[in-house]
């Protein structure tokens, strides 16, 4: 079985982020050590250029793929940084420039990047941690199969025993 519209692919993968043509890239994160992951294919579950590169195969092929950041996690805006009072997170004082948090949005949760902390606001980057970069994927395909009819509404992969 391929990896098509509506079926679900599980896989391990390692991400690097490149820098250059030469450069084999600095690991970003990998699944290995834990399940691998699982997506609906065609339904917007992973970055496109990963989708594309995973169409067609099968469990057990393994490949690498480099992908720009127009097809992985967009590229960095300027104007994405905002000042938001410090109010608005569970953990303002605990907060220094560098680190990765939650801030709670009237759209849901929404990752940030701490920039610069004030006495009653903190200046945050919107931009996904990765936008802007040329990523190195090495994927090994672990499972391709039907999605159940469930998955199919839910529009995503479900774990063993059903629904999380």
């Amino acid at each position: 079985m391929r990896a098509e519209q509506d079926k679900i692919v599980s896989f391990h993968y390692r991400v690097c982020e490149v820098r250059g043509s030469q450069d084999p890239g600095t690991e970003v994160e990998t699944s290995h050590g834990r399940p691998p992951l699982a997506f609906l294919f065609g339904h917007g579950g992973i970055i496109p250029g990963l989708e594309q590169a995973i169409a067609g195969r099968a469990a057990g092929d393994a490949f690498e793929v480099v992908i720009e950041p127009g097809q992985a996690y967009g590229l960095r805006r300027e104007d994405f940084v905002q000042r938001v009072p410090k109010k608005y997170f569970h953990d303002a004082e605990h907060l220094k420039p560098g680190m990765a948090t939650t801030l709670s949005t009237r759209d849901g949760p929404r990752s940030v990047t701490i920039v610069k902390l004030g006495s009653s606001v903190v200046d945050v980057d919107l931009n996904h941690p990765l936008a802007g970069k040329t990523l190195r994927f090495a994927v090994e395909i672990t499972e391709v199969r039907d999605a159940s009819e469930e998955e199919l509404a839910h529009g995503h992969a479900h774990g063993p025993g059903g629904h999380h």
